[in-house]
Parts: structure tokens; C-alpha cells; sequence
């Protein structure tokens, strides 16, 4: 099944306990996002990135727990990301954490893709329940 909406983001950074070396940043930041649609709740989480001297080149891992409504299913499930970005091409992968499914949504699986656009963020979450 596959569900589509828009969401919300909020990033702040965290102290880190490892310092980037020879031009690489490394940073750390809270992530808190509250979903809209069919996919109805907030998520809170935390990421870890990696920026290098090469314009548009990074690197980054997050873990968040959405909390909320799933089509009328209530529960929690983990995200899982993994995202790189090279010269300004990205490539990026969200997977729904295996058996982290709670109340009427235990069991998920699924994939979630994030679109920006204009300056707004939407997501697409194809998953199986």
C-alpha cells in the first residue's frame, strides 16, 4: 500500500562527540517532524552527517520513531536512513526498522521516499501492514 502527504521538519544541532578532520565537518542535530495525510502523527529522532571540502558531497545516518496514525491504525514504528550525496546527486533510503512496529502497527515494513519541493517537504510511504 502506498500513502502520500506533507510534512514538517525541524533540525537543531547537537554537541557531537567526534570533530571532523582535514576539511571534513561532522555534526549532529535532533530531528522532530510532524506528518499530515494518511500517515498522521509526529517523529523524533537524531542525525548523524558528514560534509566534505567538495561542494554538493556529503553523507548522513538518522534514526526517528514516528508516533501517531497509520489510515486509522494507531502506533509507532522506527525509520532508518541512509543518504549521500555526491557532487550534488543524492541518493537516499528509508526503511522501516524490522519488528520496531508497536500497537496496531506492529508487523510494518515499508520504504519511505522524502520530496522537496519549493521549500515544503512531502513524503511517500509505501508499506505493508
Amino acid at each position: 500500500m502506498k500513502v502520500k502527504g506533507e510534512f514538517e521538519v525541524k533540525l537543531n544541532e547537537l554537541k557531537g562527540y567526534a570533530e571532523g578532520k582535514e576539511g571534513i565537518t561532522l555534526g549532529r542535530r535532533s530531528l522532530d517532524k510532524i506528518f499530515h495525510g494518511k500517515l498522521s502523527g509526529e517523529s523524533k529522532g537524531e542525525m548523524l552527517s558528514a560534509f566534505t571540502p567538495t561542494k554538493g558531497s556529503a553523507g548522513y545516518v538518522a534514526i526517528e520513531q514516528f508516533t501517531g496514525d497509520l489510515e486509522g491504525k494507531s502506533g509507532s514504528f522506527v525509520l532508518q536512513h541512509f543518504g549521500t550525496m555526491a557532487k550534488g546527486e543524492e541518493r537516499l533510503i528509508l526503511e522501516v526498522v524490522p519488528d520496531s512496529g508497536t500497537g496496531d502497527l506492529s508487523g510494518i515494513s515499508g520504504e519511505m521516499k522524502i520530496i522537496r519541493d519549493n521549500g515544503k517537504h512531502y513524503y511517500e510511504f509505501d508499506f505493508k501492514l
